[in-house]
């Protein structure tokens, strides 16, 4: 098991995604003799996941089921142990895209926190790009340099406990991309600029607070960054269903003649009605959750 490489079964010592429902999964360590609790009874490790193929159904002791699938950093975003505020896919996927990511990449992030976007990076980067993530807090690094040598991407990624304001990125003049998630971006640009490479690359910053944001523009074109551009992407997911909507009845047509028109066969009216598929907005949208800005650095 690998979060950039497909396996086909279970083995000891995975991190397999329990799906319960869609709005419930579950990360469990695969290991020989272990159990795990769930609301549709106990998984047995040994008999219930190691040899069998990812995706199976597994008849759990109360006798509901659940599917145990392959990781990936989607399913890993929404089952992971949050130790921050952490970006989800929508966000995610505008970043990769506009950092302009691909195999190969080399790429600054800073801060680490829960690994969401750090497990989405390396799956894109993967096999020959390296990510370079520095993380403020110790313990959270020390659990996230764990967590991707669990999930065998450690190879792809260095994990640095260090201020990035202060002391940057640890590396200099390589970087295709860097990305900000801090408090005080700002005062990390110098650092990123000084991280990527001479011909040029792309810098994102994530903030929730648009005082931050003017910072970190002005900033950005104090150091000769070019294309400096922010966006907000909000989320709005359609609810398909179906309905069942009745025909209008007009009434006798007025142009037939009167001998022609059929009587009614019964006393009360009757109303066709038409079944269909149809998607109905949510009553709830989820609002704001940061502003993204991009900027290009100059080719030197």
């Amino acid at each position: 098991m690998s979060f950039v490489e497909y396996s086909d079964f279970i083995q000891d010592g995975d991190v397999a995604i329990v799906y319960l429902s869609h709005d419930s999964m579950m990360p469990v360590k695969v290991q020989q003799g272990a159990q795990t609790q769930t609301r549709y009874g106990v998984i047995r490790h040994s008999t219930d996941l190691i040899g069998q193929r990812y995706g199976s159904k597994v008849t759990c002791s109360k006798g509901g089921w659940v599917h145990v699938l392959h990781p990936t950093p989607e399913l890993w975003t929404v089952s992971l142990p949050h130790r921050t505020q952490i970006l989800y896919t929508t966000d995610i996927a505008t970043i990769t895209m506009m950092l302009e990511l691909k195999p190969g990449s080399v790429v600054c992030e800073s801060g680490t926190g829960s690994g969401s976007l750090s497990h989405a990076i390396l799956r894109t980067i993967a096999p020959t790009g390296h990510l370079h993530t520095v993380e403020f807090h110790q313990q959270r690094a020390e659990k996230v340099a764990e967590e991707f040598q669990e999930h065998r991407v450690d190879h792809l990624v260095t994990v640095r406990n260090q201020d990035v304001c202060k002391d940057g990125f640890g590396v200099t003049g390589v970087a295709d991309a860097v990305f900000l998630d801090i408090p005080s971006p700002w005062e990390a640009v110098k650092h990123a600029k000084a991280a990527m490479k001479r011909r040029g690359g792309r810098v994102c910053s994530f903030s929730p607070c648009i005082e931050q944001v003017q910072r970190t523009c002005e900033t950005l074109a104090e150091e000769g960054f070019q294309e400096i551009s922010t966006m907000e992407v909000l989320l709005r997911v359609h609810d398909v269903r179906t309905v069942s909507l009745p025909l209008p009845d007009f009434g006798p047509d007025p142009s037939e003649p009167d001998t022609e028109r059929e009587a009614p066969t019964t006393s009360g009216p009757t109303h066709a009605a038409v079944t269909l598929k149809t998607t109905t907005p949510p009553r709830e949208i989820p609002g704001h959750t940061g502003y993204l800005t991009f900027a290009t650095k100059p080719r030197t």
